[in-house]
């Protein structure tokens, strides 16, 4: 049956019409023998011939013409051009599928804009890399050409090995972020969150900044309840603290002061990390968390850019938010919300914060 013509199907049932209705006439002639039955069965059957030839050339046109659209309009729809139009009666079956039609141009527009954004994510991410290793490779180039062309003294030699050592622990860096931050991004890394005391994360992530808080002559001062337990992903979680200790660290002189303190509310745990730092002007606030983002004042100090935008990603992935607040020459309070289990109810004892100097 599908693969016979509709015309083909219509000139079928239009022929078995017309028989059945000469036989059936001819029947009741040769039972009442009155040759008018006859004569008015052909009459009728040649009048029903008329009517399906119409419906069928109407019903043809009608469908040639639902093709025609349905073809130019699935034409549209694949180039990107304007959607199908609704029909006006809900009830036909043309009806039905203009609105399955329209329905598809809906999600074949929605993945197109979803395509172009991710072309335009990948090309601004291709650009930053970029950006971000030209200036290693070319110092690089430079140093290795000077090593292989000029001769130099021991004392020289050794310096240019330390740039080299620098820019490559540069270029490092950079792949070992881009790698968490891919893998956070893509889905390849779960965060598992799970209860535990937050003061070893908070040690954890502290461990990473002793030695470089200590060469500057920075004061670090910790609150923090010792037996304070919320859910998240210890490892991601210290990450994610580390960076943002790290930038205190960076952009804090000698002699300043970093505090980490904590504090219990009702439906998140907050952690604050306060610097004596230059602080950031609050126009630039917003976008301290792009990827790559790096301030002018600030390329002379190591690093990428790319710290505060996986700290971001690490909090947000387990429900929780960043917040900054900072001043010009007074330093910046970075506040990290974790969100509590809300049905964890554990007491906490009135012990003293745990209190570090470093």
């Amino acid at each position: 049956m599908r693969r016979i013509p509709v015309k083909t199907m219509f000139l079928l049932v239009e022929a078995g019409a017309a028989l059945s209705m000469l036989a059936l006439s001819f029947l009741l002639s040769a039972m009442t023998g009155q040759s008018w039955v006859l004569i008015s069965g052909a009459v009728l059957t040649a009048c029903a011939l008329v009517w399906l030839f119409l419906l069928t050339m109407l019903f043809a046109k009608r469908l040639s013409q639902f093709t025609g659209d349905l073809c130019r309009t699935m034409d549209s729809m694949i180039s990107g051009g304007e959607g199908p139009a609704r029909a006006d009666d809900s009830e036909t079956i043309f009806a039905r599928i203009s609105s399955r039609l329209s329905r598809l141009y809906g999600i074949l527009q929605e993945g197109r804009r979803k395509v172009e954004e991710e072309r335009r994510e990948l090309q601004t991410l291709v650009s930053d890399v970029s950006h971000q290793v030209k200036t290693p490779v070319a110092n690089l180039k430079m140093v290795t050409d000077t090593l292989l062309e000029k001769p130099v003294t021991e004392e020289e030699r050794q310096e240019f090995l330390q740039g080299i050592r620098s820019q490559t622990d540069k270029l490092e860096f950079l792949l070992q972020s881009m790698g968490k931050a891919s893998r956070l991004e893509t889905g390849a890394i779960a965060l598992e969150k799970k209860d535990g005391p937050l003061i070893d994360t908070l040690a954890q992530a502290l461990s990473g900044i002793v030695y470089s808080a200590e060469k500057k002559g920075i004061s670090v001062e910790v609150q923090c309840l010792e037996d304070l337990r919320v859910s998240h992903d210890s490892k991601w979680t210290a990450e994610a603290l580390f960076n943002l200790l790290d930038n205190a660290v960076k952009y804090t002189p000698a002699g300043g002061k970093i505090s980490v303190s904590v504090e219990q509310w009702e439906m998140y745990v907050k952690l604050d990390v306060t610097d004596t730092g230059r602080g950031i002007p609050e126009s630039r606030q917003a976008a301290i968390f792009r990827r790559f983002y790096r301030e002018e004042e600030v390329h002379d100090q190591p690093g990428v850019g790319i710290g505060l935008y996986l700290a971001r990603e690490i909090v947000t992935r387990q429900g929780g938010y960043i917040k900054v607040a900072s001043e010009v020459g007074r330093g910046s309070v970075f506040s990290v919300f974790l969100p509590r289990r809300s049905f964890v109810h554990k007491k906490f004892t009135n012990k003293p914060p745990l209190r570090t100097f470093l």
